[in-house]
């Protein structure tokens, strides 16, 4: 799977960014969709617009972890891996018996978006599995992303030449416009267009960055760790405005 965001809808962490990267623009051209395409016969590309795009294939799949993609009322979803307790998150949330991991994601966004009870970093620990996930809102342009605490899934994520964040759970595909501005994304944690990254498991804490160094003594992003020693202010969803407003507040 694949997703490039405009930097104006996910901006990647600085730290990611590595001096002499050479990185080239994922999105100029399409690119870095039809590098996908060549590599993937028979793939999908949904185009976001100014936004972005989002790519997957079912072919040469483990079968043990999956691929689906969904879109349900303008929320798009990549999904890799398999959710433990399906049949608990489809009663919390509502839904029938056919619902697969791909829609439980989706309905679990949207009742955070709509001002439901639970916290982000809550939504993301309830789901018990093997894991990750590419979420997008096209009507307030928000990306939701997260992978298990486990980081059983191959999820990596980059910087390109423009800023923009590329996301992909493979190491080429990432590498291939982004240089050595990538890195394995965070196990344990979810990243937000506003809030950017954050540990579900240790909510309260700050993540601080640890640069990644390879065997040629090159910087190649960074990695990210709980910062014990740095709390972050207690914050719960705010039942304010509109639900396009979801991304200002978390």
């Amino acid at each position: 799977m694949l997703a490039v965001f405009d930097k104006s809808v996910a901006k990647s962490p600085d730290a990611l960014k590595a001096p002499d990267s050479e990185a080239v623009s994922a999105l100029k051209n399409g690119f870095l969709a039809n590098h996908f395409a060549s590599v993937h016969p028979g793939s999908v590309t949904v185009n976001l617009g100014s936004s972005g795009l989002m790519a997957y294939s079912l072919e040469k799949q483990n079968p043990f972890l999956p691929r689906l993609f969904a879109v349900v009322d303008d929320i798009f979803c990549l999904f890799q891996g398999h959710i433990e307790n399906v049949a608990i998150l489809k009663q919390q949330y509502g839904l029938n018996k056919t619902a697969n991991e791909d829609i439980i994601v989706i309905e679990a966004y949207r009742t955070l978006r709509d001002r439901g009870p639970y916290p982000p970093d809550q939504v993301v620990r309830d789901i018990q599995g093997k894991f990750s996930f590419i979420l997008y809102d096209s009507s307030s342009k928000v990306t939701f992303i997260a992978s298990d605490a486990d980081g059983s899934v191959p999820f990596f994520w980059g910087n390109d030449a423009e800023g923009h964040l590329v996301l992909a759970d493979d190491r080429e595909t990432v590498k291939k416009a982004c240089g050595k501005s990538f890195a394995p994304f965070p196990k344990g944690c979810f990243f937000t267009s506003s809030g950017g990254l954050r540990s579900f498991e240790h909510p309260l804490n700050e993540l601080k960055p640890v640069p990644r160094v390879d065997s040629s003594g090159h910087v190649c992003g960074a990695t990210f760790s709980v910062d014990v020693d740095t709390k972050k202010e207690s914050s719960g969803m705010k039942k304010v405005g509109s639900a396009a407003n979801w991304s200002a507040h978390y």
